[in-house]
């Protein structure tokens, strides 16, 4: 007997549907989580405190140090922490920051560009119009006296753009 062959119908392409995909819900964060974020005056100093405590080493010293050289500089500077926990000090707007890299503990003046800096301690960020920096690096131990002119230079550079 001849086998029977049975025609086969043409397979059809199906249409490939693109999804898109759903963007992912923004991750909730525990309120001291946001405290953390963002604080100011006692909380923050304390905030600052423990941040310095978990920077174990020449890091949280050198921190700890800058920290007491700006405050001695400017008594009446506000400290505050911002930006998932950067430590921030103020009057009449920021002075400067202060941020714990591997290799670096950075200081970063929010209007550097126009503050004088005679013992050029600014070494880093220079090429931009607005802010200066300054990078520690281990071992590395900044002039007091020339740090504590400069804060009081970015203070009265705040002073001045305030009266304007």
């Amino acid at each position: 007997m001849p086998k029977q062959t049975t025609k086969k119908k043409p397979v059809k392409a199906r249409a490939v549907v693109k999804t898109t995909a759903r963007k992912p819900k923004p991750v909730k964060t525990s309120r001291e989580q946001a405290k953390r974020e963002q604080a100011s005056g006692k909380d923050a100093s304390r905030l600052i405190d423990q941040r310095i405590r978990e920077l174990t080493g020449w890091r949280g010293e050198t921190l700890a140090r800058m920290r007491a050289l700006i405050l001695a500089a400017d008594p009446e500077a506000v400290e505050e922490v911002k930006w998932m926990g950067t430590p921030v000090w103020s009057h009449h707007g920021i002075i400067c920051t202060g941020e714990a890299y591997k290799s670096v503990v950075k200081l970063t003046f929010a209007r550097g560009a126009s503050v004088p800096d005679p013992k050029g301690l600014f070494n880093s960020s220079l090429e931009g119009n607005m802010r200066r920096a300054i990078d520690i690096k281990e071992g590395e131990i900044v002039d007091g006296v020339a740090f504590k002119a400069l804060i009081k230079a970015a203070v009265a550079r705040n002073l001045a753009a305030k009266k304007k």
